[in-house]
């Protein structure tokens, strides 16, 4: 994501700078609810929007003839859903139509057809029905999108109110944006103002939304000489200061921050998982120096993590440095409950945000614009709905759909709008889980025994604000997007269940029999509050929380740029360690930060290395005054008979000051002999 605002030049900006003050303890598990801990105003929509196609159910339904079309041309519209089924149709007689005029619509979504006077079709647009929203959506509610409305609609407050309203109508509870630090502070005592970020985030908050930033560069001010600005600053002192200085700024208006995108991966960084903790305690302690109140994210990683940067996350006690712990999935669904178990882990009990998650499908060859084909319209449609069931499912706690307007990734299209943001059925199916799942919370999965490909899943959740039990249910077979969408099943309701609605993935009522008839499109089983408490469910159990021990000391490992490798080839991502020649003494460059208030003085030394290796010093006593830093070297020696070769090894730091804490540094490293 690539930013090129021109930047205004303001004052610096002293809050940022000042001496910080001591860091309160974060508050115990049981004194914080998550659920509610941010609140903004909403109120229910009362129109839909009406530049984007999107209604609301009675509104009367008019759709704009594309641009680039020969208006002269269009003599007449014919309107289907998603299968195809005729809806309405009609003639133009005005010799330059502006628009077409549809009427009323049910609830759905559709695709506009317009014809010559022959009788060909010439062109097409799309519109979408949702039903009222009887209250405003719940401050708890699960169901969330990825907006990336500062980036979308750079500089263009009428766009990004666009974006906003057609969140809000989809009853989403947070967006999720993208700023760059390199606009942001472009000199280390000057900072932006007027920028596309305050717009968005003050339109998106008088919409109703929370707001969840990130950001993924780094001002080459703050870099090292030849360092890469896509990469974390060598000098955390400048991470925290940013933190400090934009909690500040955006408090009230960004409820939440990831302090990094995707740092694992080699596109923003490839960062070491040690690397990661030692960023994330600086800017969390900046985050929390500026506003105690908002939420922190861990810098949110791409894919699941595998078992070893699990270890390293809780190796280094980076629990008590997040709030929530974020990642991004783009595997398949139903491999979220198995894939997750690090994820559950890394967690330690907190809440598990996903703020990206999709698979992307390939664009129409035939369409000029990257559009979707009919068959991948409606099967992404139905896999926004599994995706956000099955998340909730395996753990998290809030889900953000990647991505609300159209983007593309060579031939890999995502987004639940179109280019000129009138939707696509994914849109409609989203607008259908924040209405039902509204304020949802995930009771299990009722399983199937002898059928894996049925999925049943239950919730507790406040649709039109009041308290039900809510069951959804679709089959699917466990393959890639061409097969997906021919399994069928039956299945027998649970005895004593009185369904009193039921609609499908885009909201539609659907009458049911006994057996259900199962497809690959979600249904929706809304009952009496309670009545799923009787259900054998069954749902994976999250880690207890642990004792927060964060202070405001941070150690941290400077390697050489260039030492770390990746080891491991994942799905969507990478996993980076330090590389080592171990037929020699290296290097180990360590800094220890004071992001306190007053003076310390204490030791850190060598807690742990690999069997046959040796430090030198193995220990220091420092002093650090506030927001200073020391740079500490140690020699390491290995004999390379007692490591085994690209097998990783651990090295551990801690330092013991006192009162003021006992911080701790880990990382791995992998051990080349450098013989062929």
């Amino acid at each position: 994501m690539r930013h090129s605002l021109a930047i205004a030049i303001v004052m610096f900006s002293w809050w940022a700078f000042v001496v910080p003050t001591q860091l309160r303890c974060q508050s115990q598990p049981t004194e914080r609810t998550w659920e509610t801990l941010h609140r903004v105003l909403r109120d229910v929509p009362n129109t839909g929007n009406a530049s984007a196609h999107v209604f609301l159910l009675g509104e009367p339904v008019s759709v704009r003839i594309p641009g680039g079309l020969d208006r002269k041309s269009v003599r007449q519209w014919r309107v289907a859903d998603e299968l195809g089924r005729e809806h309405a149709r009609g003639g133009i007689t005005t010799d330059v139509p502006d628009q077409i005029i549809i009427g009323d619509l049910p609830v759905g979504w559709y695709r506009v057809a317009l014809y010559d006077e022959a009788e060909h079709e010439i062109g097409w647009t799309t519109a979408a029905v949702l039903a009222k929203m009887v209250v405003p959506t719940p401050q708890d509610s699960p169901i969330c999108v990825d907006s990336a409305t500062a980036w979308f609609a750079k500089n263009d407050p009428a766009k990004q109110q666009r974006f906003a309203s057609l969140a809000a109508l989809a009853g989403v509870n947070w967006v999720r944006d993208r700023m760059s630090w390199r606009e942001m502070q472009p000199a280390a005592d000057q900072f932006a103002s007027g920028t596309t970020y305050e717009s968005a985030a003050k339109i998106q908050n008088a919409s109703g939304l929370k707001v969840l930033q990130v950001h993924h560069d780094t001002p080459r001010w703050a870099m090292t000489p030849n360092g890469a600005t896509g990469r974390f600053p060598d000098d955390l002192r400048h991470v925290y200061r940013f933190a400090k200085a934009m909690a500040v700024r955006y408090r009230g208006q960004v409820q939440a921050w990831e302090p990094w995108n995707e740092p694992n991966v080699a596109t923003f960084g490839g960062h070491t998982m040690g690397e990661i903790c030692s960023y994330q305690k600086a800017a969390y302690l900046g985050f929390k120096s500026g506003d105690p109140d908002v939420t922190v994210g861990w810098s949110v990683t791409t894919a699941t993590p595998t078992e070893q940067q699990t270890d390293t996350i809780l190796a280094n006690e980076s629990w008590s440095y997040f709030d929530t712990f974020n990642f991004h999935t783009y595997d398949w669904a139903h491999e979220y409950e198995r894939l997750w178990a690090p994820v559950r882990r890394a967690a330690c009990g907190k809440p598990i945000w996903i703020t990206e998650s999709d698979r992307g499908m390939k664009a129409d060859p035939a369409s000029p614009v990257h559009d979707l084909s009919a068959d991948s319209r409606r099967l992404k449609a139905q896999y926004v709905t599994q995706s956000y069931v099955q998340s909730l499912y395996a753990g998290a706690n809030r889900h953000f759909h990647f991505i609300l307007g159209q983007y593309g990734e060579g031939e890999t299209e995502f987004g639940l709008l179109r280019r000129d943001l009138t939707p696509r059925p994914g849109y409609v199916a989203l607008a259908t889980l924040g209405r039902i799942l509204a304020g949802a919370r995930c009771l299990g999965r009722l399983e199937q025994p002898g059928d894996p490909d049925m999925h049943v899943y239950a919730f507790r959740a406040r649709p039109d604000g009041e308290a039900h039990d809510v069951l959804v249910a679709w089959v699917e077979k466990n393959v890639d997007w061409p097969a997906r969408g021919l399994a069928t099943a039956e299945w027998q309701l649970p005895a004593g269940l009185q369904c009193q609605r039921c609609l499908d993935y885009l909201g539609r009522d659907v009458v049911i029999t006994d057996p259900v008839h199962l497809t690959s499109s979600p249904i929706y089983l809304v009952l009496p509050t309670g009545k799923c408490d009787q259900l054998p469910l069954a749902r994976p159990e999250p880690a207890e929380r642990r004792v927060e021990t964060h202070c405001s000391l941070v150690l941290q490992c400077v390697m050489p740029r260039g030492t770390a490798r990746n080891i491991s080839e994942l799905r969507w991502a990478s996993e980076y360690e330090y590389s080592v020649d171990v037929n020699q003494p290296w290097r180990v460059p360590v800094v220890a930060y004071n992001f306190g208030s007053e003076t310390v003085r204490g030791t850190i030394r060598f807690e742990r290395l690999p069997a046959g290796c040796q430090a030198e010093p193995a220990e220091w006593t420092v002093e650090i005054s506030p927001l200073e830093r020391v740079e500490l070297m140690s020699i390491v020696t290995c004999s390379k008979q007692e490591l085994q070769q690209s097998e990783a090894h651990w090295v551990t730091l801690r330092g013991d000051f006192g009162t003021s804490g006992r911080p701790v540094l880990a990382f791995r490293f992998v051990g080349e002999t450098g013989e062929k």
